[in-house]
């Protein structure tokens, strides 16, 4: 294993890639600054770029970015209480309110400082971690592959939102997208309504810059319409005492932890993580009540768990084959785009790229903290820019993306299909996440059962009668309906409680 990331550092230290790593690290950073764009839009406009590059060079650009990304990510919603992507939501919380009380600068190392402890501990786990779950990972035939694949949505499904009911409709409408194209097996065009353009299917691209970069131009261009648009708050000296690092801590490593398991789970993504580790957060540390009023612990948290299921989320990309969120199954086309397929045989087959991949992600952390640490004030006065020229530019570069991937336009056409459904999503609280991994694990979901159906001749018993897609399945249906029954437990002990009372 060490003789392997040795060969891996050398790889990943050569100067063309760890130039390519710098500049990952920055446009990622600038990214997650910018609310609007997000990793996922980004990595998807990337894709035209890494088919002139050796593929370790390919994945070390899209690594820097993903994880630059969830670095800068903090400093808009710290500053200007707006995240720039969904797993700095949490952040918001805490973050702002040190902003407005003065310690923008303690809010923003801690945050740095957060972020490169969980992303380094997410990749020691991974190079310890990542082989083990490979070969343990060939037990899995087409039945737990489509198992593990419906577990992995029930999750999302279930912990996604508010709604449980809103989080299914999502994912069942990113199924159904899946199925747009030439079946598999029949070779019948289904769901095209006789537009040859529909027949390889509705493009993820398409659909994940529609739906993140060009729903958040329109409502930002309905918020400078109706004047509330939040102003900009400017940033003090990045300084952090050592007692506050020492309060902060303990809230890192547990937010670490937290993220790390959660994100490991197929579908489940940072944004989950930080919900999460949040909470758990608030029952488990002392002096809770703390938390929501500027506390640097409510920084520290979530943003540690953020940058740890970023790491997480590849365990399952590299070994499985199933992305953790929207970045990371722009990551998985990549992969596939590149003739490198992800999945159980990913260590022996492309053992080399792997391993420089991992050795780039302990590189990167260390760019990252050092360029974060003295660059936030610069990175921050990017939102000085009015929105009024912003948005625009977000408009022109995600035009460019989805121009660039066939010179179609029909693709334009669904990516503004895809933006006016993702605004009305945003504003009627249904969550996009469900959507997207609908989408992206549909095609894979159908071909796994029936391949299954294959195999048994056509008895659907082989998903019980295997041990590892009967537990999966189980799980799947358990966390479906988990929000649900713990909802019916807390009314009616709040019920016997009054009762009492009376």
């Amino acid at each position: 294993m060490f003789e392997h990331l040795l060969n891996g550092f050398a790889v990943a230290l050569l100067p063309l890639n760890l130039l390519i790593a710098l500049c990952g690290c920055l446009v990622g950073t600038l990214i997650g600054v910018l609310p609007g764009l997000g990793p996922t839009a980004t990595l998807a406009m990337l894709i035209p770029l890494v088919f002139s590059m050796p593929p370790a060079t390919a994945l070390i650009l899209l690594t820097s970015v993903y994880y630059g990304s969830m670095y800068g990510g903090s400093t808009t919603s710290i500053l200007v209480n707006i995240p720039g992507e969904s797993a700095s939501v949490i952040t918001t919380i805490d973050g702002h309110k040190m902003a407005m009380q003065g310690r923008a600068g303690p809010a923003l190392a801690v945050a740095a400082i957060g972020s490169f402890i969980a992303g380094t501990f997410s990749v020691l786990m991974l190079t310890f971690v990542g082989a083990p779950i490979a070969r343990y990972a060939l037990l899995f035939g087409p039945a737990e592959f489509f198992a593990l694949m419906v577990f992995g949505l029930c999750t999302v499904a279930s912990l996604t939102g508010t709604n449980v009911t809103k989080s299914i409709i999502s994912t069942c409408l990113g199924l159904m997208i899946a199925t747009i194209g030439i079946d598999l097996v029949s070779g019948a065009a289904r769901f095209t309504f006789g537009n040859p353009f529909l027949q390889d299917g509705v493009d993820f691209v398409v659909v994940a810059i529609g739906m993140f970069a060009l729903t958040e131009v329109v409502i930002t261009a309905r918020e400078v319409h109706e004047g509330t648009r939040a102003q900009i708050v400017k940033a003090g000296k990045v300084w952090i005492s050592w007692s506050e690092f020492l309060y902060s801590l303990p809230a890192i490593l547990r937010g670490t932890v937290f993220g790390f398991v959660i994100g490991m789970l197929p579908g489940a993504g940072a944004t989950l993580s930080t919900f999460i580790a949040y909470n758990l957060e608030k029952r488990v540390c002392k002096h809770p009540e703390r938390l929501g009023t500027g506390d640097i612990r409510g920084v520290a948290n979530p943003e540690s768990a953020n940058n740890a299921a970023s790491g997480a989320s590849l365990v399952p990309l590299l070994t499985l084959g199933l992305p953790g969120g929207g970045a990371t199954a722009v990551m998985l086309g990549a992969l596939m785009m590149l003739d490198i397929t992800p999945g159980p045989l990913m260590f022996e087959k492309h053992g080399a790229i792997v391993w420089t991949l991992i050795a780039s992600m302990y590189v990167g952390n260390t760019l990252l903290l050092l360029l974060n640490w003295p660059l936030v004030n610069v990175f921050a006065r990017v939102m000085r820019i009015p929105a009024m020229y912003l948005m625009p530019t977000v408009l022109v570069i995600s035009t460019i993306g989805v121009w660039s991937l066939s010179y179609s336009a029909v693709d334009l056409v669904l990516t503004g299909a895809a933006g006016l459904l993702g605004y009305y999503m945003r504003v009627n609280k249904y969550p996009v996440e469900p959507l997207i991994l609908g989408l992206i694990l549909g095609g894979r979901l159908e071909q796994a059962y029936r391949q299954a159906l294959i195999i048994s001749k056509g008895s659907n018993m082989i998903f019980l009668e295997k041990p590892i897609s009967l537990g999966l399945l189980v799980c799947a249906v358990a966390f479906l309906f988990l929000p649900m029954l713990l909802k019916r437990s807390k009314q009616y002990k709040a019920a016997a409680e009054t009762a009492e009372a009376a």
